[in-house]
Formats: structure tokens, C-alpha cells, sequence
């Protein structure tokens, strides 16, 4: 069974707002005195039950509550959630760079954080004289950094000006020679915080391709936060949800990220209205109740962009004979319209009607959409809008595809495209130039 490497125990952290300390140098002293000497609680931020008191309730604001887990030997664990959530102080107070107001991490092993990318770094030194800088603060010798260094600077893909200062690098260089040098880090525990979020998309799939390399092939710990579900389920095998502060969950990173996903996700499925006296409408017709119906294969999955939605509609219909049709409008949360798309026309009947029309899987691009109906008589005479009936998040996926950056695109469907060698070459030499 393997061994635990980080504990974390009934963690608390609580900042005051607007104020460094306790506002007096005499309360310092006895908050220093209760906490150092006497190994007491801070007497100036009690926590009861989780929460705090209420003469600092509008003092303060309690960033981490309660938070307990574990973390085994080799395993990488993804930490989720909204901004806000208490991720990169978590990341902190495990790196021992900031303390906990309350409880106990335990660890095992040597820890080395990426949580800001280029300390150390400056700028009127060279990138060869700033990797020298910079690895020894990450905690590495001289006779380490010489060994790696030809490695580092390949890894970054900035040999050519590797002697330039690196105040004349752009930010993309420059992010990538400060990552290559926390990259070659042998720690037991790396820490790393939305490191997917610099580079281009080459450099983040050899950043996600390292971190990968150090969990599996060398059996070290992680801890990685992202924004990015599908780079959390490719690289990790557990997740760890944090919401306000709170541990929502923490298990199999597919199970955890996908309660992540539907909590996260704005929906608004379905409308019924019980009669026409209060349904919206007029004296053509009224809504009986309009629904998105996601075409899940497991209830509990996340809505991603290989779901098929049916879009299904009932109105009481008040006119006899008119030569009706409705259209459904696709709008992306900015107003931008994907498509307006016409039923055919039909002979109505008083009564209850219905309207049915299914969006495709692999067609839309993830992101945040609302949907409009509007009915139509006789191909031209609008009769009414049903604007933003219904809203829904697809969320993204890309299988083995190990590019992160957000995909280009109103649309996103799945063509046949075929790719094949139309003409083979028996002699190598024939290519040459």
C-alpha cells in the first residue's frame, strides 16, 4: 500500500479584510505570544464549527474551511474549481509559503512549487545567467543546474538568444525559459498552478507531456490546478473539488470533475405553463412548455459537444386553418446568432400542438448558448417571440488530442475528413533535396 506523502487536517485559513495583522502592535505581540509560546489558538480570529465568530464577520473573510484529504505516493491529484474557491491558497499553505490560520498539513519528501512562473528572473540579466539565478532559489546546486542546463534550454526553445537579456525576450519566451527551469526540478512533490495557461499551444503540450513524464514515468507526486477539465482528467487520477473555500469532493478525477461540470454549468431545460390564462403567448397561440432534452447516455454526465440536444415545444394553438411554422434561433450568450432554423409549414388545428427538432452531437463549439422560438404564419407574418426559453453549457472535450488552447470557431463539427498516402515511396533517397 502507498505511503502518504501530504496529510491535510482540519485546515482553516482566514484573511482579515483591510487591515496587516491585528491593527495594533500590542495585539501582535499577544497574538505571537498565544500561538508561539503558549501553542494556543489565535485569539483575534476564533473559529467555531467551521465558521466565524460574529464580531469578525464582516472583518474577515474565511478563504479555506474544514479542509481534509490525503494524498499517496505517485499520485497526481487535480484541484478544481471556480476563482475564488481557495485553490492557489491551499497550493500556498501546503508550499509552507503562507500559514494556516487553523489546522495541521503533514508532508513527506522534498516539495518544490511552480506557482508564480520566473521567480528570480531579471531582466537586464541573460536567460544563461537567470537560469543559473533561478534554479538555486528553486532549491537546485550549481553542479545540477550545469548538468541540466543544455536540456532546460532545449525544453524552452530559446537557444538562439540564450545570451540575449531577457528584458528583450517576448512574454512568450519569456514564460517558456522560467517553466523549463522549474520543469527540471527533481522534487518528491511538485505543485503546479495553471501552468496551461501561458505558452502557445506547442509549449503547453510539452509542459502537460513533462508533468506527465515526472507523475508516471518517474512516480512522483503532483498536485496541479487548471482550468482546463480535459488537461485535469489526461494528466490526474483523483480531483479535489474546492467551492468558497469548502471541500465539495475529492475522489476519481472522472467522477469528481463531472459533479464539477453540472454544478458549474447555468442551465435552464424546461418551461410549463398549467393553462392558456397564464401562459406567455396571444391570441394566435400560448406555450404549453418548451424543453432541452440532452440525449445522455449516463444522466449524471456533464453536457460536452458530442451530446445531441432535442429541442421539444407544446402550445395551445387558437386559430383554425393557418398555414403555421416555427423557427428555433441558436444564440451564443454575446447575441451572436449560429443559426436560424425554419420548420415547414403545416395546417394548424385548435388545440394542443406540438414542435420537435434535434441539435446534432459534434456540431457546437463549446461555450454558453440560449435558444428563441418564434411562430410564423404563412412563411412571413410573425406572430410570436419566444425569446431566451431556454439556456445551456456545453462543455469542451478533445479525446487524445492534447492541444488545450480554445478551439477556433462558432461551430465545431465532426466532417469526414480522410488523410492517406496517395502515392508511396519504395526509395528514401527519391525524397531527398
Amino acid at each position: 500500500m502507498s505511503e502518504t506523502v501530504i496529510k491535510v487536517e482540519h485546515l482553516y485559513k482566514l484573511y482579515r479584510l483591510g487591515t496587516i495583522g491585528t491593527g495594533t502592535f500590542r495585539r501582535d505581540v499577544q497574538r505571537w505570544f498565544s500561538r508561539s509560546v503558549l501553542k494556543k489558538q489565535d485569539p483575534f480570529v476564533p473559529i467555531e464549527s467551521g465558521k466565524k465568530t460574529s464580531h469578525i464577520e464582516n472583518q474577515s473573510i474565511l478563504a479555506l474551511q474544514d479542509i481534509n484529504f490525503e494524498v499517496k505516493h505517485g499520485e497526481a491529484i487535480g484541484i478544481i474549481g471556480s476563482n475564488g474557491s481557495g485553490k492557489s491558497t491551499l497550493l500556498k499553505i501546503i508550499s509552507r509559503i503562507v500559514k494556516p490560520t487553523e489546522g495541521t498539513v503533514r508532508g513527506r519528501g522534498k516539495v518544490s512549487s511552480l506557482l508564480e512562473v520566473g521567480t528570480g528572473f531579471h531582466q537586464d540579466l541573460t536567460g544563461r545567467e537567470n537560469i543559473y539565478i533561478s534554479g538555486y532559489l528553486l532549491g537546485m546546486s550549481k553542479a545540477e543546474i550545469k548538468a541540466k542546463f543544455d536540456e532546460m534550454v532545449a525544453f524552452s526553445g530559446v537557444e538562439e538568444f540564450i545570451d540575449t537579456p531577457v528584458k528583450r525576450y517576448s512574454s512568450g519566451m519569456y514564460v517558456r525559459l522560467a517553466f523549463s527551469v522549474a520543469a527540471h526540478l527533481e522534487p518528491d512533490i511538485l505543485i503546479v498552478d495553471e501552468v496551461l495557461a501561458v505558452g502557445d499551444a506547442d509549449f503547453q503540450k510539452k509542459c502537460l507531456g513533462k508533468m506527465r513524464e515526472v507523475s508516471q514515468a518517474q512516480g512522483r507526486t503532483i498536485l496541479f490546478v487548471s482550468h482546463s477539465m480535459q488537461a485535469i482528467k489526461n494528466l490526474c487520477d483523483k480531483a479535489l473539488w474546492l467551492n468558497k473555500g469548502e471541500l465539495q469532493a475529492f475522489g476519481g478525477v472522472n467522477t469528481v470533475v463531472n459533479q464539477y461540470l453540472n454544478h458549474a454549468q447555468h442551465h435552464k431545460f424546461k418551461q410549463t405553463w398549467a393553462s392558456p390564462t397564464v401562459a406567455p403567448g396571444n391570441d394566435w397561440l400560448r406555450i404549453k412548455s418548451v424543453e432541452l432534452v440532452p440525449q445522455l447516455e449516463n444522466p449524471d454526465d456533464p453536457l460536452d459537444i458530442r451530446v445531441p440536444l432535442t429541442v421539444q415545444c407544446q402550445f395551445w394553438c387558437l386559430k383554425q386553418d393557418i398555414q403555421l411554422s416555427v423557427g428555433l434561433l441558436l444564440f451564443t450568450t454575446g447575441g451572436e446568432c449560429i443559426f436560424d432554423v425554419p420548420s415547414d409549414p403545416v395546417s394548424s388545428q385548435v388545440g394542443v400542438m406540438e414542435a420537435e427538432c434535434t441539435i446534432p452531437g459534434n456540431f457546437l463549439n463549446d461555450g454558453s448558448y440560449y435558444i428563441s422560438l418564434n411562430f410564423v404564419k404563412d412563411t412571413s407574418v410573425g406572430l410570436f417571440d419566444f425569446d431566451e426559453c431556454l439556456a445551456f453549457d456545453l462543455e469542451d472535450y478533445r479525446g487524445d488530442i492534447l492541444w488545450y488552447g480554445k478551439w477556433w470557431g462558432a461551430v465545431r463539427p465532426k466532417l469526414p475528413f480522410e488523410v492517406k498516402c496517395a502515392e508511396p515511396v519504395l526509395e528514401e533517397s527519391t525524397l531527398r533535396l
